[in-house]
């Protein structure tokens, strides 16, 4: 079995393939899955994928009740004659987050029904869903996953920022979730994590036996990014990401930095990737700062926009208090873009804690921020030779090829452990 061509089942409970790094993920690393010669299918919940060529997409149909275009919008009577439905559409509308729950029950449902008459897999490879009902396949087929950081963290950080009783109990429903997460991992064959902050987390904080997780790194997209030469970059623009604008991502610190450096630098600017949350304090922040006309926010842009961005940025700014790989500062670096980060989680894996290619600063304050952007807003030639080294970085460790290279290895020995077992 070792050197045969796999069958593998890649599960994610959503696929966008422009919000969040899931559809990005499996996008990716279906694609060199596929180019080392295995069979992979992408199990989907809406949004989907964009997949590459010679990728199956296994659609499984949801409510979507996070869509924009119909945010959480009635089913309509033939949906309702689904148990799963109307489970899925009573826990949301009460403040809860079953998606990834509800997405397990119908991929365990529709691959039961089958019953050996559709496809044969060799192993299941979830993408941080953890829902219960993919044990209930274990038994026939090994089953891994991947963790890109403990959930755990987002929601001690969200609570502690959380300000009033209403907010707090809303956080406490939706991530009522993470009890069965944590059950889930503890029952997994192998759990793959993309560095080993995560992995150390992982171990204290969901109670997963450490042999059981192994650190794969994920890869950065050069063939979107890379130097865009016909761009013009510029000396006093910062860019950084928000995909997702919430108090994890620090995004606060990095207003106060900019109010700092705007007293000596009045024509800085800060270009954001994405938009400011509806129930985050990102808006009243930037009003409180008079920042209003410093900063841009972009809302969603494809990648090789961001890579345009980054083609004029003098600065990439990631100021998150904790990540679990940090895809942002790998993207920058793949740009020539010289990266000042916090010591957040994985951050300094991705950077390095030599300095080349960017500086790494103490999570939560603008003030150590300001002094690392301000040391490099008046270094053009290490902001130069920083971009370089960066970019020779993400070449050197963070390709898709090797990426899916381990994953397979990683497949295979829980394949080789079933067998050994009997199962």
């Amino acid at each position: 079995m070792s050197g045969e061509p796999l069958r593998i089942a890649l599960l994610t409970y959503r696929g966008n393939p422009r919000s969040g790094g899931q559809g990005i993920y499996v996008r990716l690393l279906s694609k060199e899955l596929v180019d080392l010669g295995h069979k992979v299918d992408v199990w989907s919940g809406p949004p989907y994928p964009e997949l590459f060529d010679g990728v199956g997409l296994v659609k499984v149909p949801s409510l979507d009740l996070w869509n924009e275009k119909a945010f959480f919008r009635f089913p309509t009577m033939r949906e309702l004659k689904d148990p799963i439905n109307v489970s899925e559409y009573a826990r949301t509308v009460t403040g809860g987050f079953p998606e990834p729950f509800t997405f397990a029950q119908r991929v365990k449902r529709t691959l039961t029904q089958m019953n050996g008459s559709g496809p044969k897999y060799d192993v299941l490879h979830d993408n941080q869903t953890l829902g219960p009902a993919l044990l209930g396949l274990q038994s026939d087929i090994p089953l891994v996953a991947t963790i890109h950081h403990p959930i755990t963290r987002d929601r001690r950080i969200a609570l502690q920022s959380a300000k009033g009783l209403r907010t707090r109990y809303g956080l406490l429903r939706w991530y009522t979730f993470v009890p069965k997460q944590l059950r889930v991992s503890r029952a997994l064959d192998r759990v793959m994590t993309v560095s080993e902050a995560s992995k150390t987390d992982l171990q204290g904080e969901f109670g997963i036996a450490g042999e059981k997780i192994k650190v794969v790194g994920i890869g950065i997209n050069t063939d979107v990014f890379y130097p865009r030469r016909e761009v013009q970059r510029e000396d006093q623009l910062l860019v950084c990401t928000l995909s997702a604008d919430s108090p994890i991502k620090g995004f606060v610190y990095l207003l106060d930095a900019l109010a700092i450096l705007r007293k000596t630098r009045p024509n800085l600017k800060l270009s954001a990737v994405g938009s400011p949350g509806r129930k985050t304090t990102t808006q009243k922040h930037l009003e409180r700062l008079g920042l209003q006309d410093a900063v841009e926010f972009t809302g969603k842009v494809e990648a090789d926009d961001i890579a345009r961005l980054y083609g004029r940025a003098t600065v990439a700014c990631v100021p998150s208090l904790y990540e679990g790989f940090g895809l942002p500062a790998g993207e920058a670096m793949a740009c020539e873009v010289p990266v000042v980060a916090t010591t957040g989680g994985a951050l300094p894996e991705v950077v390095g804690r030599d300095g080349k290619a960017g500086l790494l600063v103490e999570p939560r304050s603008g003030e150590a921020l300001a002094a690392a952007i301000g040391e490099l807003l008046d270094a053009p030639e290490r902001r130069r030779s920083m971009g370089e080294a960066g970019r020779a970085r993400v070449e050197s460790l963070f390709t898709w090829r090797r990426a899916a290279e381990r994953r397979v290895e990683i497949y295979r020995e829980a394949i080789a452990e079933r067998k050994s077992l009997g199962c």
